[in-house]
Parts: C-alpha cells; sequence; structure tokens
C-alpha cells in the first residue's frame, strides 16, 4: 500500500466510525424517549464495561446468547 491508499482508507474508516457512532447514538435517544431505558442506565453500563477486560465481556455475551437461545427454545 503506498501512502495515497492508506489515507483514503482511514478517511474511509473515520466515515464508517461516524456513522456508527451516529446510529448508536440515535438508537440510545429513541430508547430513552419511548421510556425504555434511563440516561444513567448507559452511563453504568458504559462504566462498567470500561473496566472489564476483553475475555470477561466475551464471556458476558457468551452467557447472555446462551440464555436467550434457552429461553427460545421453551417457545418451540
Amino acid at each position: 500500500m503506498n501512502n495515497i491508499d492508506i489515507i483514503a482508507h482511514l478517511s474511509d474508516m473515520k466515515d464508517i466510525d461516524y456513522r456508527n457512532t451516529l446510529a448508536i447514538a440515535s438508537i440510545i435517544e429513541v430508547l430513552i424517549e419511548k421510556g425504555i431505558i434511563k440516561r444513567n442506565d448507559i452511563a453504568i453500563k458504559a462504566r462498567q464495561l470500561e473496566v472489564m477486560s476483553i475475555e470477561e465481556i466475551q464471556a458476558l455475551k457468551k452467557s447472555s446468547l446462551c440464555k436467550v437461545t434457552s429461553v427460545s427454545d421453551k417457545f418451540l
């Protein structure tokens, strides 16, 4: 890759990051407006995740997926 390719790639990544951030912020605002969550819930969860290691986050995701699967199995 030459410098121009790297700069173009970084620009694309920056645009993707902006769009992802906008999408997440929009989802959070809609959930707050509908009264599904509170802004404080987001702040608390962000602090919890910030102090967790990657391994702990992955384990949390796996355990959450297992719960969803077991609940959906009950309806089949």
